[in-house]
């Protein structure tokens, strides 16, 4: 059974992320720069969002962590991603994988596939995207995820024990997956998938918190933070069109307390 953090554990990790503000490399597609940015700057960290080859790996030697977001490919970004990678693992340092859209298209899914076993320290993404680049049928629209969370935990064990990565599937219930088990934690809310590039920008606070804890302790963080976030930001709305700044007012104003009214942590059910 997999350890589970407590409020008092993913508060201390974001107090030392605040105290550190670590530098977060972001290769990301077009639509999530700006609210990446902008969400990475409410939690305390320093976002950077450099993709052009000629100078990738001049900015991995100086970042903390590193994020690669595939939504919007094309081939000079494939080779940037790949330049990025080798440069943070050559120094040791922690990078995110969000695969985008896998398994919509064959082009999509071979990135995400070689990008995989390139030691990321976590993938982060939804359910859909996690089955396919697990190698199992998950039901996706586009970018989006038609199957559930619960139903992808099985992929994301097995591809975190494929990869070494911690693997974490996003949905209604978020999980965080290695080779211990799952741990469940429920928060959020249902207008977040309504808002554009808020995932995109989950795997970026993902990134940041690597860069002060383990793999899994930063997952299980980041997760937590960002769906106490954005429970208590659309309390104050009344759609998902102000979401996203609600959001970083919460980021950016986050308490124990906060992250105790509206987030619980718990074992994954049996299944």
């Amino acid at each position: 059974m997999p350890e589970r953090l407590s409020i008092a554990d993913v508060w201390s990790a974001l107090e030392d992320l605040r105290a550190r503000r670590p530098l977060v490399h972001n290769i990301t597609n077009y639509v999530a720069m700006s609210v990446s940015a902008n969400v990475l700057l409410a939690l305390g960290a320093s976002p950077a969002m450099v993709h052009a080859v000629e100078e990738v790996e001049d900015f991995a030697a100086i970042s903390d962590a590193l994020v690669i977001n595939i939504g919007t490919l094309s081939p000079p970004w494939v080779a940037a991603m790949g330049k990025a990678v080798e440069r943070m693992r050559t120094a040791g340092k922690p990078w995110v994988l969000d695969p985008v859209g896998c398994g919509a298209t064959p082009y999509r899914t071979q990135v995400a596939a070689e990008l995989a076993v390139l030691s990321p320290a976590i993938i982060r993404g939804n359910a859909a995207e996690i089955m396919s680049l697990a190698g199992e049928s998950g039901a996706g629209k586009g970018v989006d995820s038609v199957s559930r969370a619960d139903d992808a935990t099985h992929a994301a064990a097995a591809l975190a024990a494929r990869t070494g990565a911690v693997v974490a599937v996003t949905g209604e219930v978020d999980y965080v997956c290695d080779g211990a088990g799952c741990t469940a934690i429920y928060g959020g809310h249902a207008l977040m998938p309504l808002s554009t590039a808020l995932g995109c920008s989950l795997s970026a606070i993902t990134a940041a918190f690597a860069a002060v804890r383990p793999p899994r302790e930063a997952a299980m963080a980041a997760l937590t933070v960002f769906a106490a976030a954005g429970s208590a930001a659309a309390a104050r709305c009344r759609g998902p069109g102000h979401l996203p700044a609600e959001l970083c007012d919460a980021l950016h104003l986050m308490t124990p307390a906060m992250l105790a009214e509206h987030v619980r942590i718990a074992a994954a059910p049996a299944g």
